[in-house]
């Protein structure tokens, strides 16, 4: 089992490199990869790297940013960069050791026999847009380093290329793809960038009818230029993409400077290339090493669980792989979770080439699922990762003016609303809007999957207020909650209209994809409530009184949540009319439950919510399925436990553990990781107002170790062992009187 001796040593800080906790889930490997599929990744929040070395061969790795957007909307690799060492020390059957270190932020790689052995450091820059390879040898040795490249001319993309969401996918015109740019005037370093001479930004406008809005908003992909600049230390260049050493040496370091910058000419990107290139030199990568790793440290010190089980000796701890995966989901989010742009819930910034296909291929395309997204979001709160939240955050709030002007043009009356499938400005994906509008009424998607779809915008409302209230964060209150959350919940009162009760009728709507003609959603009506309360539940003056009696009004005028009677049992029900079949697999019942909770462990109807989800149609443990997570706000300790671990331990088709997937999205599924990263928080810490939940579903049979945070910075240190809490301390310790131990 873990050493808790250790863990509580970590809960207190008190610990050693040596005896580091957290080392022990470092990812390592004793032999090559055969191909890109046995990457490690490696980022620092907006520059990622997929990073592998070849048997008998280099060291390899692709680049990405979270904002390398294309003219066709299409989130790009920005290259392939190939390291080659002479001597090889990655030859076959020579010594080889690669290593994750967590703690460190860094890929170490020691190759080749002692008296010839080479230990690389590779690493992104947390506070810098740099990637750094430092070698060091026993001997003295020659590097060379080539960009490859593959997007070398223009080309018309064929729909096999094209996902769901790309723009023009089952478009009339075709997409044509522009090629990348090599700067080989004389410089002494190797430079490149992809820059956007057009945009299919222009094109959406008009085909979901905002030609009236063009002139008010900017083309955020028109003259977006990203790529970078490969240089080192006594390198010189040997070709338009290759570097190479000036002679052997016992150290080599390799580094490359990103950026990404809307110019109107490539020239002016690469002037602004400059002045990031001598601002991060400025400092010493001695200094700049120390400094990055100090981020990871405090990154790896906010939140951590650690989870030991019971087991034979001799055998591997099933705690292992439950923590070395939560791990690891957060080590991903972290590695692309603070850049310009949100992490998209299909692969990140860390996609593969698998299946024959190309380096930018992404399934389900550019486009933002919120309904998938959101789930690796919710968990970053408890976590402490809330620097991880404004990208999106940020994306949403940007987004509004153009929403609530869009409200205007399509319906006529004020508020914002935001569709399922949303682009990064705001707009429909072209397909989900439709390609033949003709006889349509104006706005109406013509994809039925996504056309009411919009209940995501309350959901993110819903985030932002409990993202306020862990941090009480009055600019956040200010600046991001109540515009957002306003705009929203106008939208809903003036978009429908009251029955003969004076109460809101919701129609047309659909109950999220599954029920896509129905009548008072139940996560519309959940998610108004849930929202509207915590917006009265703010502090006074934080709101007017014109907001509150106007947020009264609304409340009161809602609906009840919609139920039926299934085996002589009242369960709450997806909508209060279906008007046609299913036509997903989602419960859209059970958003009373999660996100919108309403119903759970210490609240009443309890017993209610247990009936409905155990009446629930659909069941599975994969992807975007949210079942872990309810069956933890619900108390249902065993079912939680049991399906937790089968999401967080199974296997993958790549080598590193945590790619998740394939599942129902791309490779790795961020959304897979998220609900089990959000279902074992929730197992360990729930929060009823001012009331800390502590174990409501944990398992006795599981010791644990963790800290996680609570609302009014409120931070929860434990230890649980032996079906006993050993350990608790809470900060500040004035919240301690409302910590609710539901272990006994």
């Amino acid at each position: 089992m873990i050493c808790f001796g250790l863990a509580i040593s970590l809960c207190s800080g008190a610990y050693s490199k040596e005896k580091d906790v957290l080392d022990r889930y470092n990812v390592a490997w004793d032999s090559p990869s055969t191909d890109s599929s046995g990457s490690m990744p490696l980022g620092n929040g907006d520059i990622g790297l997929s990073l592998w070395v070849e048997e008998g061969g280099d060291l390899v790795f692709y680049i990405s940013k979270t904002d390398a957007w294309s003219e066709n909307m299409r989130l790009l690799k920005l290259g392939r960069v190939r390291v080659r060492l002479s001597p090889n020390p990655f030859a076959e059957g020579l010594p080889f050791r690669q290593e994750l270190k967590l703690r460190q932020g860094e890929i170490a790689i020691s190759a080749g026999e002692k008296d010839s052995q080479v230990d690389l450091r590779v690493w992104v820059d947390a506070n810098r847009p740099v990637v750094r390879v430092e070698a060091e040898g026993r001997r003295p040795f020659d590097i060379q380093a080539d960009l490859e490249m593959w997007r070398t001319g223009e080309r018309t993309l064929p729909d096999t290329e094209l996902s769901h969401s790309d723009p023009y996918r089952g478009s009339p015109s075709t997409t044509v793809e522009d090629p990348d740019v090599v700067l080989d005037k004389g410089y002494d370093r190797v430079v490149w960038c992809h820059h956007n001479a057009r945009s299919c930004w222009l094109d959406s406008m008009k085909l979901q009818q905002l030609e009236t809005l063009i002139r008010s908003f900017t083309d955020p992909l028109l003259n977006l230029t990203f790529g970078g600049a490969m240089m080192g230390t006594q390198m010189v260049k040997a070709g338009p993409t290759t570097l190479r050493s000036a002679g052997p040496a016992a150290r080599q370091r390799l580094s490359i400077f990103v950026l990404t910058k809307q110019t109107p000419e490539v020239g002016n990107w690469y002037k602004a290339l400059e002045k990031t290139i001598s601002s991060v030199e400025s400092a010493p990568v001695g200094k700049a090493r120390d400094a990055h790793r100090k981020w990871w440290d405090r990154f790896w010190n906010r939140s951590w669980i650690y989870v030991s089980e019971a087991h034979d000796p001799g055998s591997e701890d099933p705690g292992f792989s439950l923590t070395r995966s939560y791990i690891l989901q957060r080590y991903l989010v972290a590695c692309g979770g603070r850049g310009n742009c949100w992490t998209k819930f299909n692969g990140s910034i860390f996609t593969l080439p698998w299946e024959g296909r190309g380096p930018d291929y992404r399934r389900w395309s550019g486009a933002q699922w919120n309904q998938n997204a959101r789930l690796i979001y919710w968990p970053l709160i408890r976590s402490g990762d809330y620097d991880m939240l404004l990208p999106w955050h940020k994306v949403y709030v940007d987004c509004l003016p153009f929403a609530e002007a869009r409200t205007k043009v399509y319906y006529g009356h004020g508020g914002a609303f935001f569709p399922e499938t949303m682009t990064a400005w705001g707009c429909y994906a072209n397909p989900d809007y439709g390609w033949d509008h003709e006889g349509a009424p104006l706005g109406l998607a013509l994809n039925t999957y996504i056309r009411y779809h919009w209940q995501g915008g309350l959901e993110v409302s819903a985030m932002m207020l409990q993202h306020y209230r862990h941090t009480q964060d009055r600019n956040l209150l200010k600046k991001t909650v109540l515009p957002f959350a306003s705009a929203v919940i106008e939208f809903y009162d003036k978009h429908y209209k009251r029955d003969e009760n004076g109460k809101i009728r919701f129609y047309p709507a659909q109950s999220l994809e599954t029920w896509q003609d129905a009548a008072n959603p139940l996560p519309e009506i959940a998610g108004l409530k849930y929202v509207i309360g915590g917006l009265l539940a703010l502090p006074a003056d934080a709101t007017t009184e014109e907001q509150r009696q106007n947020w009264k009004r609304i409340l009161a005028e809602l609906p009840d949540l919609p139920t039926r009677e299934v085996d002589g049992k009242t369960i709450l029900s997806p909508a209060g009319e279906i008007f046609q079949g299913a036509s997903n697999v989602e419960n859209p019942e059970l958003y009373a439950v999660f996100p919108y909770r309403l119903f759970g462990v210490n609240k009443p109807g309890l017993d209610v919510a247990c009936d409905t989800f155990a009446r629930r149609n659909n069941r599975a443990l994969i992807c975007w399925r949210q079942d872990d997570i309810q069956m933890a706000y619900l108390g249902l300790t065993d079912q939680a436990a049991e399906n937790v671990t089968a999401r967080l331990t199974a296997s993958v088709d790549f080598r590193f553990p945590a790619m998740w997937g394939p599942y129902s999205d791309e490779v790795p599924d961020m959304d897979h990781g998220g609900v089990g990263m959000m279902a074992l928080q929730s197992m360990l810490l729930q929060d009823d107002g001012r009331k800390i939940l502590l174990l409501p579903a944990w398992p006795k049979r599981w010791d644990v170790a963790f800290k996680l945070h609570a609302p009014y910075n409120t931070v929860v240190e434990g230890t649980y062992r032996d079906g006993k809490l050993q350990l608790l301390k809470v900060s500040p310790k004035s919240r301690a009187k409302d910590i609710v131990d539901m272990s006994r």
